[in-house]
């Protein structure tokens, strides 16, 4: 599976936001998504998402237009983590995932064994497992991402699209978060996850996609990617790329 962007413009009412967009994303593979605030991150990923149509140019899942695939189907292929995620229900964790296997349902169906044994199986694979039968509403703000992580993992998609999943969490939960999403890399997934940390995608240790003045800035491997001329231009302050402990961060220069 891939999921492609050719010659994509996109934005709202047919007015541009960001231009010719060409990238392909495939298994095994994380494209980490950078630029300042207003860029065009959250529209590129709805258009993704088929929730917007692009301006100009195809987007394609495994060859064929997202537009022409039915809702269900596409489900099956693309989940989704969004920044922050809250209900008024004290749903239990359990619920929560299982929630994820909706797609897999037929139109009247409910949950059977098998969907619990794989709700089970993605929380086992995050490490919580003992929070199945909290309350979702009690939980952290690191539990309930976690949480959300592992119902887009029932859904047993091909790639899945996260937006900045780590914006609301203190530091150590950050860090657990992308280290889980180094973890769902070896399981064949296709990862894009947009972040305001340049760090982030230093661990993450692969792709980056930086967006900026109305299109693709830079793409590439993040260590030929994410410099200190590039951090500047497009956060418009000095910052130095490091080598620290075998690996770069980002140290602003005050």
């Amino acid at each position: 599976m891939n999921l492609s962007i050719i010659n994509a413009s996109i934005g709202y009412d047919g007015k541009s936001i960001v231009r010719d967009i060409n990238f392909e994303l495939n298994g095994n593979e994380i494209f980490c998504l950078l630029g300042p605030n207003g860029v065009g991150k959250s529209t590129l990923f709805k258009t993704l998402l088929g929730l917007l149509k692009p301006v100009s140019g195809k987007i394609l899942l495994n060859g064929k237009d997202i537009a022409q695939w039915n809702r269900r189907n596409f489900a099956l292929e693309i989940g989704y983590i969004p920044q922050t995620h809250s209900t008024p229900f004290p749903f239990k964790v359990m619920d929560v995932v299982l929630m994820g296997r909706t797609a897999h349902f037929s139109l009247f169906g409910s949950p059977g064994k098998k969907d619990r044994i794989i709700a089970e199986e993605c929380l086992d694979v995050l490490g919580i497992s003992d929070l199945k039968d909290k309350s979702f509403t009690l939980l952290s703000g690191g539990e309930k991402q976690l949480v959300i992580i592992a119902r887009a993992l029932a859904q047993q998609p091909s790639f899945l699209i996260m937006d900045e999943p780590t914006s609301n969490l203190d530091f150590g939960n950050q860090i657990k978060v992308i280290k889980q999403v180094k973890e769902l890399k070896k399981d064949s997934l296709g990862i894009l996850m947009a972040t305001h940390y340049p760090d982030h995608a230093f661990m993450c240790n692969d792709k980056a996609i930086i967006l900026y003045d109305g299109g693709i800035y830079r793409m590439g491997r993040v260590d030929t990617v994410i410099t200190d001329e590039c951090l500047h231009k497009i956060y418009g302050t000095p910052i130095d790329v490091l080598n620290l402990a075998g690996r770069k961060v980002c140290i602003p220069s005050l």
